[in-house]
């Protein structure tokens, strides 16, 4: 993997705050300097009081397209299992024009019961949805060649997941940033399993940033050995009711030690 510049993405998840409270803090987030601004593709919180506040992801996506004017968006990660691949397709095109070109597609396989559940989706197997996911990618691929009009440039997609077999093998065909999770050396691994998947393909996995996480604590703590491992995009989360963005600033200001 070449060296990428660092940045910094804030997973604003859309949990236990009204909306005022999350268009604050996407604008405070944007003024700080963070480079992408992620939601998330969920129906009710993940963490906290289960029906708790909560609002839904791309419509949120298009009203942050407006509101913001340098930050990348996207979700963190849109459930494939939600919405037919060529309507998601003109979603994230029509975005993309709002945005001006600052849409990130990030899409993964679907894994909350509660949202399937209580929306009428078929839950099916881990398996099954990763497999729906494999069919949908090539569909939103070749949806875009047919819109008019097309989307403002090549849509960055993100595959988020780190199964060995099923999503790496996606991740090397389709994907233009992988996120993860764990520490440096399940990162380490998985890469190696992503670089074999990719001389597979024909593709070069230097192509593909690498995303994770935050760990815990400083950003001196974890951060240069994920660095190390080939992380570049570093994502730290925030919920309500009242998002902290303490920990930003000092990634922020780490990004900017990095990247000097």
């Amino acid at each position: 993997m070449t060296s990428r510049p660092v940045r910094i993405g804030l997973q604003l998840q859309p949990q236990h705050m009204d909306y005022a409270t999350i268009r604050r803090t996407a604008a405070e987030a944007e003024e700080l300097g963070v480079d992408v601004l992620f939601n998330w593709d969920h129906f009710y919180p993940l963490t906290g009081e289960p029906e708790g506040l909560h609002f839904e992801c791309w419509t949120m996506l298009a009203a942050w397209a407006e509101a913001t004017s340098r930050v990348e968006i996207g979700a963190l990660v849109t459930c494939n299992s939600y919405r037919n691949p060529e309507l998601l397709a003109d979603m994230a095109r029509t975005v993309d024009h709002i945005s001006d070109g600052r849409l990130i597609l990030g899409i993964g396989s679907g894994w909350f019961a509660k949202d399937y559940q209580e929306y009428g989706y078929e839950f099916g197997t881990a398996g099954g949805r990763l497999d729906d996911l494999a069919g949908a990618l090539p569909r939103i691929e070749s949806r875009w060649g047919e819109l008019n009009p097309p989307p403002t440039r090549k849509i960055p997609v993100l595959i988020g997941g780190g199964g060995e077999k099923k999503t790496l093998k996606l991740v090397a065909r389709h994907a233009d940033i992988w996120h993860s999770f764990g520490d440096a050396e399940t990162i380490e691994r998985k890469l190696e399993v992503l670089r074999g998947h990719c001389a597979d393909v024909g593709r070069d996995p230097a192509e593909i940033e690498v995303s994770a996480g935050t760990p815990k604590g400083e950003p001196s703590a974890g951060g240069p050995e994920l660095r190390e491992k080939g992380v570049s995009l570093f994502t730290i989360g925030v919920g309500g009711p009242t998002p902290d963005l303490g920990p930003l600033r000092q990634w922020l200001a780490w990004r900017d030690e990095q990247n000097a």
